[in-house]
């Protein structure tokens, strides 16, 4: 009772706080990037509360569950794109814009907006999808399957959906602190328990097969550059982050928040890698069911654990931060698709002299139309791990490149922006579509296959087409005026 108590009165208690925090939503910019007001310490809490989402509790879960240590190559391809995140972000803030697709058109064309617009609603209502999914087994396990998986979704997609409208962005800063502070102490405070009640590290690990604690897990390099690239090439191009900048205080502001961010995921990532491995010596016949609850077994472990192998009280913390994950996740990632509708398409091009209410209620509008369709896509995914994939790598392949050009090469045209995000778009979309048909991209290399069309390899040959046509068209066109890029290569001024 316990367990159901503080899963149902935890999301409770967090839309309170967003429905006190709406009365301070004046204009359609706060809603968006809450007035452009945020100190780091706020930024941090929210940053790492939507970067650690179901794809972590879930998707990298079970990969550790599966694969041992060699599962954090996912997460450090993130941790080392935060390195090149840190000198961006000044520059991020210092263009005072609302959104991604702001960028791309000020620094490329509309073209290049609308392309950008529409990878980053397919990647991000995915995302959120799957922060759903996560909200349904969370549900199901904790009332001993009194709430089936399919109900426990549906009511996550409502309350995601609810949360959001209630205050944009506004709202989801104000709970990521309350979040930040639980995902921290559950997850900090089950590890330890977890090692020492099962007789410490040695005695916790020794009885796991030896290439689980090996960096390659038994995998090869190709794996791991399958892993660790989109993780990485999505640091530079994810939306939510930008829009997190973007309601930064100022550049510094923005700058420190990025430090704490990456401090932050380190250790909330390492220690959600090692919680799944020792859950492995506890319930080691996760690895040959195929299904639980529905879905894949092995990426239900850190819920196990909370439920069963923690006492009342940190189980109850570490299903708290679990709510807290999927609720933080799935409304960032709702407002800024949202966002990318309402200030992107239908301010842009369809009515530009739109009031503030008229734009609120489009954004609201989608933002249940996209709840929505999230629940459509979940029909086509076996595994949490294989969304992130496929999402990850949909924006890293065609908009991180962009992004990263129009900041880091003078040389970059607009011409070769809109060939990239369509190469990387095509390479996607058209792989995945291909090999449902039929179609075989079973490569050998080294004596192993690879299919370059699943989530685990996808990211390589989408990149190598999107920068290979960023770099040959911008070379064959004619170079963009200094006017136009010399805003982004401009040294932001810190106070």
């Amino acid at each position: 009772m316990t367990y159901t108590l503080t899963v149902l009165l935890y999301p409770l208690l967090l839309i309170g706080i967003g429905i006190w925090r709406a009365r301070s939503v004046k204009s359609h910019a706060d809603f968006m990037v809450a007035g452009r007001s945020l100190p780091a310490w706020v930024l941090v809490g929210s940053l790492v509360c939507t970067w650690v989402g179901s794809g972590t509790l879930f998707g990298a879960a079970g990969l550790a569950f599966r694969s041992g240590i060699s599962a954090l190559w996912f997460s450090v391809g993130a941790w080392i794109g935060l390195i090149g995140v840190y000198f961006l972000a000044p520059r991020v803030r210092s263009l005072a814009q609302y959104t991604v697709p702001d960028i791309l058109e000020t620094r490329y064309n509309a073209a290049a907006r609308i392309l950008g617009t529409g990878a980053i609603i397919l990647a991000y209502v995915t995302i959120a999808a799957y922060q759903f999914r996560g909200g349904g087994w969370i549900l199901s396990i904790v009332t001993d399957g009194a709430i089936s998986p399919d109900t426990g979704m549906y009511i996550t997609a409502v309350t995601i959906v609810i949360f959001t409208a209630v205050a944009g962005m506004v709202s989801i800063v104000s709970v990521d602190v309350v979040n930040g502070v639980m995902i921290v102490l559950g997850v900090l405070t089950a590890l330890p328990y977890l090692i020492l009640s099962g007789g410490g590290i040695e005695s916790t690990f020794s009885s796991l097969p030896p290439e689980m604690m090996t960096p390659l897990g038994g995998h090869n390099i190709l794996w791991v550059l399958g892993v660790a690239m989109p993780t990485f090439l999505l640091l530079f191009g994810e939306s939510g982050m930008y829009q997190k900048f973007f309601s930064a205080r100022d550049s510094r502001e923005a700058r420190k928040a990025v430090i704490g961010m990456v401090v932050g995921l380190m250790v909330i990532e390492t220690a959600i890698a090692l919680m799944a491995i020792a859950g492995r010596s506890l319930y080691p016949e996760l690895l040959t069911q195929t299904s639980v609850l529905g879905r894949a077994a092995s990426e239900t472990v850190i819920l196990l654990l909370a439920k069963n192998a923690l006492p009342l009280g940190l189980g109850a913390a570490l299903l708290a931060a679990a709510v807290a994950i999927v609720l933080s996740s799935g409304s960032t990632m709702l407002l800024v698709s949202s966002t990318n509708v309402s200030r992107d398409i239908y301010e842009r091009f369809i009515n530009p002299d739109a009031s503030d209410q008229r734009k609120l209620l489009i954004q609201r509008i989608w933002i249940a139309a996209f709840g929505g369709l999230g629940l459509l896509l979940l029909t086509q995914f076996e595994t949490v791990i294989s969304m992130a994939l496929y999402a990850y790598s949909l924006v890293g392949a065609s908009l991180t490149p962009v992004l990263v050009a129009a900041f880091a090469w003078k040389r970059v045209t607009p011409q070769g922006a809109v060939a990239c995000l369509t190469g990387g778009l095509a390479t996607i979309i058209g792989f995945v579509g291909m090999a449902r048909w039929g179609l075989d991209f079973n490569v050998i290399l080294g004596g192993s296959s690879f299919d370059l069309a699943s989530s685990d390899y996808i990211v390589i040959p989408a990149v190598l087409v999107s920068v290979s046509l960023l770099v040959v068209v911008s070379l064959l066109t004619k170079p963009s005026p200094e006017h136009v890029w010399k805003p982004f290569f401009s040294k932001p001024t810190l106070p």
